[in-house]
């Protein structure tokens, strides 16, 4: 059984979507970052980076990283993924050249696509001073990084290795807020068709549904919200 502690965030939605795809059992446990659960000690003992997603796996004898059963906590998306790839044998090619274009794949996403989008959301959704400057800078490289998607996935299917990764799996729910984002999709015609191709995908359409009835969408109207997650103190506004 896989334990998994998560929110309804595209880094969630990663990991839920790989569970999903794997058929693995797994049960969500709720971390309301809303109200700073991600700072309870107990939440702190498997994830020290106070974010979500983590995960317990409490069978880690049940695949590739066997270490003799004891329950093994992971925490990090792109750690998450690969464990889970290691743990099944799917979705991340064995041979060395996909491995390594998935691998690629996986650590640009996590690396970049996923932070600047977030910069490019708080600034241009939820900061409570609408400020040009890094407004533009984050729109930008948002921009820039969806046309290196685009480019990549010109004459593709999958973003690496020939087939459907791991490195799929971490970008999808980022590009899914494309709409929120303002960002025209159909200006990226390759990276379009590719999104359209795995929204289809029934386990990752079950991956996304976790926890979507738990979305906060307007959490620049909750103090308390604001406070947790971006630091922002009334008093001092």
């Amino acid at each position: 059984m896989i334990e998994l502690y998560t929110a309804p965030t595209p880094n969630g939605w990663k990991v839920s979507i790989m569970l999903e795809e794997c058929g693995l059992p797994y049960r969500v446990h709720w971390v309301d970052i809303g109200k700073g659960e991600q700072f309870a000690p107990e939440f702190l003992a498997i994830s020290p980076n106070n974010r979500i997603p983590a995960i317990v796996d409490t069978d880690p004898a049940d695949g590739a990283p066997a270490d003799g059963g004891t329950a093994l906590s992971v925490f990090e998306t792109g750690a998450i993924l690969i464990y889970l790839a290691e743990k099944t044998g799917r979705f991340l090619p064995a041979d060395l050249r996909g491995r390594t274009e998935t691998l690629e794949w996986l650590t640009w996403q996590v690396a970049n696509l996923g932070p600047m989008l977030g910069q490019h959301g708080h600034f241009a959704l939820y900061a409570p001073d609408r400020l040009a400057y890094p407004t533009d800078r984050y729109r930008r490289e948002t921009l820039r990084l969806y046309g290196v998607l685009d480019k990549r996935l010109e004459g593709r299917t999958f973003i690496a290795a020939g087939e459907y990764t791991i490195a799929d799996m971490a970008c999808f729910p980022w590009i899914r807020t494309w709409r929120a984002q303002g960002i025209p999709l159909s200006d990226f015609p390759h990276l379009k068709a590719w999104y359209e191709t795995l929204k289809q995908r029934p386990a990752l359409r079950r991956g996304m549904d976790v926890g979507a009835d738990r979305i906060n969408r307007r959490p620049q109207d909750d103090a308390e919200a604001r406070r947790t997650l971006f630091g922002i103190r009334e008093d001092t506004k």
